[in-house]
């Protein structure tokens, strides 16, 4: 990738920061953390602030890695203002749609900037139609198209099942964050990248039907 932009550098030196200062501070994260029941008494603050906090190192790793590989693509197509319109954009409806889903589970908490780094990841992706994936035990890189949709697909699996401890709905919601203000701020793709457009819309619409039969 070459050398770090510096607001891709800032992001994640301040997701470090906060959560290292979460990790050694209960008190800490708990008053910033994602949480129906504050949210619902006045502490919209915790929207934002959530989203700098991570449950242990693995979880920071994994969100600033995947923001290594892909927030300098994005930055590079349309500039850093968009970026970060993209990034913050996609943390508040990634955050929206847990509240929507939680919102009578006043109990609920979540962090971690998984809703902002997913809607960075699926702009790369429109930004970039052609790019590919390689994993440690996949070593034939792959479309990262396809990690979209399977990624979109397994978040709706997982928003239905609720048999883990993982924030699917943050997920999915920033990739739609991503994939929908990436397309407000670059139309030129509903051209240039039509199938790409096409096939990254169907897991949104497969949610938002079983939204409708109340599937979920």
């Amino acid at each position: 990738m070459g050398d770090l932009h510096p607001v891709t550098i800032v992001i994640i030196v301040l997701n470090a920061l906060v959560s290292l200062k979460g990790f050694n501070d209960f008190s800490f994260r708990e008053k910033y953390l994602f949480n129906i029941g504050a949210i619902r008494r006045g502490e919209q603050i915790r929207m934002i602030s959530s989203a700098f906090l991570h449950a242990n190192p693995p979880h920071l790793i994994f969100n600033m890695l995947t923001l290594y590989f892909f927030a300098d693509a994005v930055i590079f197509a349309l500039g850093t203002i968009n970026f970060i319109i993209i990034y913050v954009g996609s943390l508040l409806i990634g955050n929206l749609l847990s509240y929507f889903f939680h919102k009578d589970e006043y109990h609920y908490s979540a962090l971690g900037a998984s809703g902002a780094v997913s809607g960075i990841l699926y702009a790369a992706i429109l930004l970039n139609p052609e790019m590919k994936l390689a994993f440690i035990l996949i070593p034939i890189p792959i479309p990262a198209y396809v990690f979209g949709i399977g990624y979109l697909l397994y978040s709706i699996y997982g928003m239905r099942a609720q048999n883990d401890n993982i924030g699917h709905d943050a997920h999915f919601g920033g990739a739609v964050g991503g994939y929908l203000i990436t397309l407000f701020i670059a139309p030129f793709l509903l051209e240039t990248s039509t199938l790409m457009v096409i096939l990254l819309a169907i897991p949104i619409i497969i949610l938002f039907v079983m939204i409708k039969l109340g599937k979920i």
